[in-house]
């Protein structure tokens, strides 16, 4: 697997640019679409958090690499999604910490990004593998997942903390190198349906 340095990938008006103090405006006007901070089985940060999830997220380089997602045509900071656990030894890194504002949830965002960074993994960097996880109770996540192709692994038990303090399971999904291809025409097709004209 190639060494996963900061990019910018860009498709279907919608732009990914790696995350930056820069963008914390932009993703704190996200967050409050929708006030997705008070969603339980999220990691949304409350608007005055946002400095300090951009701040862990660029010290947890470069085991995670996370992106703003732009909207192209106004060039609005619309949500935010990361590859993380990168493990070059094992050709294998995670597509995570993603969420959109409500304004953009159920749309060809989620969609794009996902062609986008799997793209990406697949025929630039190299992967085998590519992952994903979500709470066992975020079922929009999991439909979500389900709906790119990715297969489910299984479920991590007492996993991690919650917000709130209480531990969730991990539901746990993969899509391997030989399974790309057919994923790669599904949301090729989905995208065909989806996008705006």
């Amino acid at each position: 697997m190639k060494e996963v340095v900061p990019i910018s990938l860009a498709a279907n008006g919608v732009r990914l640019e790696p995350l930056e103090p820069r963008h914390e405006p932009g993703l704190r006007a996200a967050a409050c679409d929708g006030k997705l901070w008070q969603l339980r089985v999220t990691s949304v940060p409350e608007p005055d958090k946002v400095a300090a999830y951009i701040a862990t997220a660029l010290e947890m380089r470069p085991g995670r690499l996370a992106f703003a997602v732009i909207d192209a045509a106004s060039e609005a900071v619309i949500g935010t999604t990361s590859y993380h656990d990168i493990v070059p030894a094992l050709d294998r890194l995670e597509i995570g910490y993603t969420w959109y504002a409500q304004s953009r949830q159920r749309s060809h965002v989620n969609t794009t990004c996902k062609r986008l960074l799997l793209g990406h993994a697949f025929d630039t960097l190299g992967c085998a593998v590519v992952g994903f996880r979500t709470d066992n109770f975020n079922h929009a996540s999991q439909r979500a997942i389900e709906r790119l192709g990715a297969q489910r692994d299984g479920v991590l038990r007492h996993h991690a903390l919650r917000r709130d303090g209480t531990v969730r399971d991990t539901v746990v999904y993969s899509i391997v190198r030989g399974e790309w291809p057919e994923v790669r025409a599904q949301l090729d097709y989905l995208l065909a349906k989806e996008r705006p004209c």
